[in-house]
């Protein structure tokens, strides 16, 4: 997910809502910011979907795997 916001001048911003790093500014086209977006490699993003992807599978944390029964 992206915030896009466009500046006085008619230029664009895009900011990433997961780690909220902007990722582009002053970019005259929209399609340059689909381009710009597409290429993000957001980490916390990654890691969220690791954690689910986990939980999701039923999977310990390391700290359950640790504790005895």
């Amino acid at each position: 997910m992206y915030s896009r916001t466009q500046n006085e001048n008619g230029t664009f911003n895009t900011r990433c809502l997961y780690c909220f790093m902007t990722i582009a500014r002053s970019l005259e086209a929209e399609l340059e910011l689909d381009k710009v977006e597409a290429r993000h490699i957001c980490p916390e993003r990654a890691l969220a979907e690791l954690h689910a992807r986990e939980m999701s599978a039923g999977k310990r944390t390391p700290v359950q795997q640790a504790r005895p029964n």
